[in-house]
């Protein structure tokens, strides 16, 4: 490919980068702060110096223009609600009082506040703070932080653009505060919205910003006419402001589609758009809508959700068919690279075959910049990373390591009556009586506290400081005082307390082939939650029982069941970096595969509760309606999968959190499960009613703590939510539970939060018995 005239001035760029640090920095001194171990003053200095770094990296790889604004000390479109002035009512004196310690009341509450509603962000893993807004809504603006932050970055000597969460996706993703009225539309809000937005822009252009991004993922979703008509609006009145930077409007996740055309004839200066292959049509598209005359187009080519390697020739293919569509092309990642980890050189211990592979935030960094200067200068000015780019492309796709003929035969060989219990639901209602449960059971999801014994012994045997004999004993420790605790608290469906497992995806992926675990590739999950999300490269296979021992040891010290725990095919995919050289279906249905091996020999070694948790399930749902069906499909099959070769008497369970549950009911009802728990504690109940509407004929057990809270709630608050439950779901098939697992809590809180569970269940069972006396 020659250079061409147009692509003479083609740059570099991101949209967002890794907050957290090589060494998880950021997280060690908010969690220092919240402890009281690191004061305000040193945790601002922590960030400062990140930032600093993080834009520093950036400018050495060679990328243009940084962004600025995109850094959080919990997340982003919390920094938009403080931004907009759209503090709830309960969080506005702790804000008054210490902003930095309301900020933190907003995301994790207090013991006397609640916090705000946290949900994924879109099909991703990562959790934002969902804003609370309400007819009486007053917003104002507070530029102070995107302002700052872009100073410090032009201090540096450095092109910056600040990232703000675009107006219209805020009000997309917002919900009704509390008391307000649930049919109440926050886009009803925009005209208060947009003159802050259009004072911020003002702050920003008086501060330096020669560009300024508004990142409007929400119009890649299926939006209804009012909802784009608000969009056109949007941007024809902050288009048409005179004192403000040049706009450039961020769409990634998926194609545009109908948005492409408002965004397109809107007064802004540029757009920064994916063109990854699940939004590959955006080009075709663009070119229907006569594409950007006079305008910048941000292409994003390299995937910043995955960890692959870049085809660099593809890439190039798809960025010279832009060049006649827009007045200047420049390239990016398809997203903010908070999705990725990163630095893939620092994964010693993965094999050089397969690291050479991957690519981390700053290898994507990298390849933005190279296809860059191909793209101004021409081939000939990339050859030699052209040519290394195809050798790597190869050595994947002539691996053995990708591919297993023993796994895809027997993957091929599946049935339909491989997915089916041997009796429907209505014919397993003795699994009650045969497990002796009470009316409104009590459990937990799964997890317990990892305590700091737990870790030291982890980092003593990683040390050598102590045999795996000695490891083990202090696992069998933790289990029996884990159990003793939860027999003298009085739950009725034990777990052991998984004190063996690092993660619940990670524990199994580094016990199945074609799984490739990481030591540094930490993502962020939300706030100061931080995952090592595996690496499927190739087909997978389960060489021997992975939970089979430790179950088996914890039930053999208790008469009470234990549930058996695993985590389902969706989710093993979901909170994975997943292959690109295959179908998504086709490697759920091998993990599948995996996990009913699992759940079979858990079966037959005693296990009468086995749980396969798909928090996922809703997180990955397409973001178009049109791509729902055939993705629901295979997950609910999967899950099928794995669970249908018990017997009747065996109870499967299975477990979601923080998602818009309302939009897979049905699939819910597919998977077949005897008992699902579910969050429900922050949205206020909202599943239960969500499940009764739609029919829904199985066991639920929508949560009654928020284990994301410090918060102890007491008996009479969890008291209240079950009976808001059970306004919803009968007696006879309501659970009591937590939202989620405790891993990430401490034993204090835990205590005194299961104790007052329970004794909320008590107070409502012996309610219900009084009624039926």
């Amino acid at each position: 490919m020659a250079a061409k005239p147009a692509a003479a001035a083609a740059r570099a760029t991101v949209y967002g980068y890794p907050r957290q640090g090589q060494n998880r920095e950021l997280k060690k001194a908010i969690e220092g702060y919240w402890k009281g171990r690191v004061t305000a003053d040193a945790l601002r200095a922590t960030a400062a110096d990140l930032r600093r770094s993080n834009w520093q990296q950036l400018a050495d790889a060679g990328i243009h223009e940084v962004p600025t604004g995109d850094f959080s000390y919990y997340d982003h479109v919390l920094d938009t609600s403080v931004m907009v002035g759209a503090v709830p009512a309960r969080h506005r004196a702790a804000v008054e009082a210490d902003a930095l310690d309301g900020y933190f009341a907003m995301a994790r509450g207090t013991q006397d506040v609640a916090p705000l509603e946290m949900t994924k962000w879109f099909d991703t893993n990562y959790h934002y703070l969902v804003p609370e807004l309400g007819p009486d809504t007053v917003f104002t603006a507070d530029s102070t932080k995107q302002v700052a932050e872009l100073k410090e970055s032009l201090a540096l000597g450095l092109t910056a653009r600040p990232v703000l969460v675009g107006p219209v996706t805020y009000l997309l993703l917002a919900k009704p505060a509390p008391g307000v009225a649930t049919d109440f539309d926050p886009l009803t809000l925009l005209d208060r919205l947009l003159p802050v937005y259009a004072e911020i822009l003002a702050d920003l252009r008086a501060a330096g910003a020669e560009w300024v991004q508004l990142d409007e993922p929400a119009l890649v979703q299926d939006r209804t006419p009012a909802e784009l008509n608000a969009a056109a609006r949007t941007y024809r009145d902050l288009g048409a402001l005179t004192d403000r930077s040049k706009l450039l409007v961020a769409s990634y996740f998926d194609r545009l589609g109908d948005a492409l055309q408002v965004l397109a004839s809107a007064p802004v200066d540029g757009l920064a758009l994916d063109f990854t292959e699940r939004a590959a049509a955006n080009l075709d598209d663009l070119a229907g809508v006569g594409g950007l005359p006079g305008k910048r187009l941000v292409a994003g080519v390299v995937n910043g959700r995955n960890i692959w390697i870049n085809d660099y020739q593809k890439s190039l293919a798809t960025l010279a068919t832009l060049l006649g569509l827009a007045d200047r092309v420049d390239v990016a990642a398809s997203c903010s690279l908070l999705h990725v980890p990163l630095d893939a050189t620092a994964e010693r211990d993965i094999d050089p075959q397969i690291r050479r592979w991957l690519a981390f935030a700053r290898q994507k960094t990298t390849e933005a910049v190279t296809l860059a200067r191909g793209l101004a200068g021409g081939t000939d000015a990339i050859s030699s990373e052209l040519a290394a780019n195809r050798a790597d492309l190869a050595s994947r796709t002539d691996s053995v390591v990708t591919r297993d003929p023993a796994v895809r035969t027997r993957t091929a060989a599946i049935t339909d009556a491989d997915g089916r219990r041997s009796q429907p639901y209505a014919e397993r209602t003795a699994q009650h009586a045969h497990l002796g449960l009470p009316l409104l059971p009590t459990t937990t999801i799964g997890s317990f506290p990892q305590t700091d014994e737990l870790r030291v012994a982890r980092a003593d045997l990683r040390a050598g400081r102590i045999d795996t004999a000695g490891y083990e004993e202090r696992i069998k420790d933790e289990i029996r005082e884990v159990l003793s605790f939860q027999e003298k608290t009085g739950i009725d469906v034990l777990v052991h307390g998984e004190p063996e497992r690092n993660d619940m995806v990670q524990y199994f992926a580094e016990q199945l082939t074609g799984y490739v675990a990481t030591q540094h590739g930490w993502v962020q999950s939300y706030g100061t939650r931080y995952v090592r999300p595996p690496i499927l490269a190739g087909d997978i296979s389960r060489p021997e029982p992975m939970t089979v021992r430790w179950t088996t040891y914890a039930q053999e010290q208790t008469t009470k069941p234990v549930k058996g725990m695993l985590t389902g095919p969706v989710t093993m995919l979901a909170w994975s970096f997943v292959r690109d050289d295959q179908p998504l279906g086709d490697t759920a249905r091998q993990v599948a595969l995996a996990l009913r091996d699992e759940v079979n020999d858990l079966e037959a070694a005693g296990t009468s509760v086995i749980q396969v948790d798909e928090p996922a399930l809703r997180e990955t749902l397409p973001l178009r309606a049109a791509d729902h069906a055939a993705y629901l499909d295979w997950a609910t099959e999967s899950f099928r999968l794995s669970t249908s070769g018990v017997r009747p008497d065996t109870q499967i369970h299975t477990h979601m959190c923080y998602a818009e549950f309302g939009d897979i009911v049905q699939a819910i009802d597919d998977l077949d499960a005897d008992v699902i728990s579910l969050e429900a504690a922050r949205s206020h109940m909202q599943v239960a009613g969500e499940l009764a509407e739609h029919g829904y004929p199985r066991e639920a057990g929508p949560g009654v703590w928020d284990i994301h809270s410090p918060r102890v709630p007491s008996a009479e608050e969890a008291a209240a939510l079950l009976r808001k439950g059970l306004e919803a779901i009968p007696a006879e098939r309501l659970w009591v539970n937590p939202d989620c697992g405790l891993k990430t809590r401490g034993w204090t809180e835990t205590r005194a939060s299961l104790e007052n569970l329970v004794a909320a269940a008590r107070e409502v069972r012996a309610g219900l018995t009084t009624d039926n006396d």
